[in-house]
């Protein structure tokens, strides 16, 4: 079934999960799933969370070890992703210099710092909501949040590079990505109180529509780098709304 090649496909892309003989070649028409794979990642945190706090270890080592397992089914993509975006934007003077630097497997002081940040902001962010059904629900919001922030530089902006995944995401289809984004939307009016779920999507399509300028400005277009960059920051930008007004 197409729906279901459609879901593999954006897990094999996404995380380390063994779904590939499940999965199609159209990255593209999978842009769609990429919430669905966020909502799988966090539930899973959320288990970790809850299962730490019944064992009574405080919240912010338990949201630690959420995040770790979280990181283990990604591969900590998005997070290299948004390490070699810091390192090449902040780096590289020329477009095919930031290009090159975004290539380079080693990490700056850019990219360093770009992702102790993002760590300790998700992890304070997680802490501070402290109950487990509350930390439960920012994880799912932020991370279906984050996948759909991916979307947003796939729709405005061409590939940087005619090679590597962002040339694979190149005209996706519209449907694929309204459907992405409207599955975002419908999630945080499940999950979250009216004025918070605006105010989290407000939120993160700003931050994403901010990185994808700037990625306009500094290469061109988008890459892989940048929508991992895109995802990690909408993420930390929604957990620190829900950290704000979720009580």
């Amino acid at each position: 079934m197409p729906f279901l090649q459609d879901v593999a496909t954006a897990f094999t892309l996404l995380t380390r999960l063994p779904v590939g003989r499940w999965g199609g070649s159209d990255l593209a028409r999978a842009v769609w799933a990429f919430p669905v794979v966020g909502l799988v990642v966090a539930l899973c945190g959320g288990v970790v969370y809850w299962a730490m706090s019944r064992f009574g270890v405080p919240p912010l080592l338990a949201t630690s070890w959420a995040l770790v397992a979280i990181l283990l089914m990604t591969g900590a993509f998005h997070e290299d992703g948004l390490a070699d975006t810091a390192d090449g934007f902040g780096g590289g003077r020329t477009r095919e210099r930031k290009l090159e630097i975004m290539r380079d497997s080693r990490i700056g002081t850019y990219g360093a710092v770009a992702l102790g940040l993002s760590l300790l902001i998700r992890i304070s962010a997680l802490a501070a909501l402290g109950r487990p059904g509350l930390v439960l629900i920012a994880l799912v919001a932020a991370a279906m949040a984050g996948r759909g922030g991916m979307i947003v530089p796939l729709l405005v902006l061409p590939p940087a590079r005619p090679d590597g995944l962002a040339a694979g995401l190149a005209n996706i289809p519209r449907w694929s990505a309204v459907s992405g984004l409207a599955l975002v939307g419908l999630a945080l009016l499940i999950l979250l109180p009216i004025q918070v779920a605006l105010a989290a999507a407000v939120a993160a399509l700003a931050a994403s529509l901010a990185l994808t300028r700037l990625a306009r400005r500094q290469i061109g277009g988008h890459s892989g780098d940048v929508l991992g960059a895109s995802e990690v920051i909408v993420e930390c930008v929604t957990l620190t709304v829900l950290a704000a007004t979720l009580r």
